[in-house]
């Protein structure tokens, strides 16, 4: 299967039930949000987002590379970084003045700035805007984008490396993982604080990244399916479920005492091992259980799914807007068992709705539609001449 002619139902199956997650995991004390896979184990969408990201750019810009020459690569990477950039500047203002109609228009008892501390915006505006524009201010609500940044800068790096060996790129990936780990690496996240950092440090998460990125490439194959892999990567997910389990691991001792001693290693800001170990064993079992069946994944069912997958960057921005929004209706509503149901029903129903309108829009319609035939008066002012200014 040609990656450039036909798209991977997997890539666009998975990132869409991230896409998903997120939407659920983003609103304000979700009912719903309790019963996502991150609640149960050490990794979660946040890892399909980055893996798939790190397999899609491969596809995207890795071929350029090869084909035209490094600096078109550079040019087609940069010109993704700039669109990424422009985006989180861009969502950060859609929420900021979203939290301000709620705290104006409705009466909550809720301070939205705060819920998302955005406070800092409104008591220091120069200090916060210059910090969001270099992104040295960088909210953890709004913290995945500038990861994403970071990891695309890497790629020429990459891709130079891989002239020399093709593991040469997984390895220095690797390196500067494992450097970041020792030297508690970290970039600032807040000028008045400087102890803050990126929640989503790009040179941790950039390992998870380039496992896509290597797999897509070809520079490394994903284990073939093996019994004794199926089973032991079914034991290390579900030995992790009574450690990761809030209600579970709070209620016994001895599970609390060792979820405190593991917690260095499943760290989010850094991107700890146990993370990464996790979230491999969950794509080997759904690269084992997929296999020979990917035609279920371009069933009717899983249509929605594959299109919110096909827009994942709008529909991420989307997300971290409408689950707000979710979250002030269910600060009028109340929140009971309808109302979460029907908040999350509606958000998950726009979502889906919203990326078939941008597949649709993409596909430009407008081009091959029939023109239609111009009225008498029509026809004059179109065959006039142009008239130019002092005519």
């Amino acid at each position: 299967m040609s990656a450039a002619r036909k798209r991977d139902p997997r890539l666009d199956f998975f990132r869409g039930v991230a896409m998903l997650i997120i939407f659920l995991a983003h609103v304000p004390t979700n009912l719903w949000g309790q019963y996502i896979p991150a609640r149960f184990g050490w990794s979660d969408a946040a890892e399909m987002f980055v893996f798939c990201s790190g397999y899609a750019a491969a596809i995207a810009f890795g071929g350029t590379f090869v084909r035209a020459g490094f600096w078109y690569g550079v040019a087609r990477v940069s010109y993704r970084i700039w669109q990424l950039y422009s985006s989180h500047v861009i969502i950060f203002f859609f929420v900021l003045v979203l939290c301000l109609l709620g705290n104006l228009l409705l009466e909550s008892p809720v301070n939205y700035l705060s819920r998302l501390n955005l406070h800092y915006v409104i008591n220091e505006p120069v200090d916060a805007l210059i910090g969001l524009f270099t992104l040295t201010y960088v909210p953890n609500y709004f913290d995945i984008l500038p990861m994403y940044m970071g990891a695309l800068l890497m790629i020429p790096a990459a891709m130079l490396l891989a002239r020399v060996h093709r593991l040469a790129p997984l390895l220095a990936s690797f390196m500067v993982w494992g450097l970041n780990w020792v030297f508690d690496g970290g970039l600032p996240a807040h000028p008045a604080h400087p102890h803050l950092e990126w929640f989503f440090n790009p040179l941790g998460w950039q390992v998870l990244f380039f496992t896509g990125f290597a797999l897509a490439r070809g520079w490394v194959k994903a284990p073939p399916a093996n019994a004794v892999l199926v089973c032991l990567a079914l034991l290390f997910i579900v030995a992790s479920v009574p450690f990761a389990h809030w209600p579970t691991w709070t209620r016994i001792p001895a599970y609390e005492a060792i979820h405190d001693v593991l917690k260095p290693w499943r760290t989010k800001i850094d991107y700890g091992p146990l993370r990464y170990i996790h979230f491999l064993c969950l794509a080997y079992l759904a690269i084992v259980f997929v296999k020979g069946r990917e035609h279920l994944l371009e069933a009717a069912w899983a249509r929605p799914i594959l299109k919110v997958g096909q827009q994942a960057l709008p529909v991420f921005l989307l997300n971290l807007w409408l689950a707000q929004l979710a979250g002030m209706i269910l600060d009028l509503a109340g929140r009971s068992t309808w109302s979460f149901a029907a908040v999350n029903l509606v958000g998950l129903a726009c979502i889906v709705g919203f990326a078939y309108m941008v597949s649709w829009i993409k596909r430009a319609p407008w081009q091959s539609a029939t023109p239609r035939t111009p009225g008498a008066g029509e026809d004059r002012i179109a065959r006039r001449p142009m008239a130019f200014q002092g005519d």
